[in-house]
């Protein structure tokens, strides 16, 4: 008989993904600290808790994805969170980015209470959550992972067991080193682009067939160079994972040059009130410097 499932975190990435596990034919049971998520998902043939610790009450496999450490602690170790309501043998899979050592310390006191957890976050944004084809970084047991991979292809296609408790977040801080490394490069060929006089749709085409070809290339220098921003990934939360890595970095001695620019270059469009643009947006920052728009004519 397949588990209840339960999803706190019903927002940008999380409602697409809990509604999937519907879809893919789970009994769902979630909660979101604001109502219309939770509306939706009730909609969708899901129930609706009324605390974390409700969920976990409800479910044999808690799912989370959040938008930092502060509000996992908060979620799993709060007066009505999900560690006042797990039973022995039942697992959490956190699909939040946050720090490493945070996570391995809460692995560490889950299991003191006989409930297994993996860290799991993501990556492919709010496209990638609807479209169930995410990047799914594990962290955890081996068996425990084993067990859950059934719920990771109902909201993912590339899944992969990086190692013991904290490797997938510790993967997730590779992932949006290269990230951010990609958007600030093709922000910085676009605007020179610009600034030289190229034609900006073909300079995108012809570069995307080359060795510069990447994902950004591909899903947003379109929208970029017509000033579209809106939200598949938000800058703050690019912001945030970059706070992460460099954090990390520090911790490990590892240097990251670049990524401690990216880091700034997104403090500053945080800073100008663009954290909730999609985190493409930082090109904005590269056209501030430049005094010039990088944008086609329609």
């Amino acid at each position: 008989m397949a588990p209840t499932l339960g999803f706190v975190g019903l927002g940008i990435m999380g409602l697409p993904m809990a509604t999937n596990l519907l879809d893919a034919g789970y009994d769902v049971v979630g909660h979101n600290r604001s109502d219309d998520p939770e509306a939706t998902l009730r909609e969708r043939g899901g129930t609706v808790a009324d605390t974390p610790r409700d969920v976990a009450e409800r479910a044999e496999v808690v799912f989370t994805c959040l938008p930092d450490t502060p509000a996992v602690e908060t979620v799993v170790r709060g007066e009505d969170g999900l560690m006042a309501g797990f039973s022995e043998g039942d697992v959490y899979v956190d699909h939040s980015t946050i720090n490493p050592v945070a996570t391995e310390e809460l692995a560490a006191d889950l299991a003191d209470a006989g409930v297994d957890m993996l860290d799991a976050p993501i990556s492919g944004g709010e496209e990638g959550a609807i479209d169930a084809t995410l990047s799914i970084m594990v962290g955890g047991d081996p068996a425990v992972f084993a067990a859950c991979t059934e719920f990771f292809e109902a909201t993912g296609e590339t899944v992969t067991h990086c190692g013991p408790s904290g490797a997938g977040q510790t993967t997730k801080a590779c992932n949006q080193i290269v990230v951010a490394a990609q958007m600030v490069g093709v922000s910085e060929a676009l605007v020179f682009a610009q600034k030289a006089g190229a034609n900006l749709d073909a300079v995108v085409d012809a570069i995307s067939g080359g060795a510069a070809g990447c994902w950004t290339l591909d899903n947003r220098a379109p929208d970029m160079i017509r000033g579209d921003f809106d939200p598949g990934f938000f800058a703050d939360y690019q912001y945030k994972d970059l706070r992460i890595a460099t954090d990390a970095g520090e911790t490990y001695a590892a240097p990251m040059p670049l990524t401690e620019l990216a880091h700034e270059l997104y403090k500053s469009m945080c800073a100008n009130g663009m954290g909730r643009d999609d985190n493409s947006g930082v090109m904005q920052v590269i056209e501030m410097l430049a005094g010039d728009e990088a944008r086609v004519e329609e």
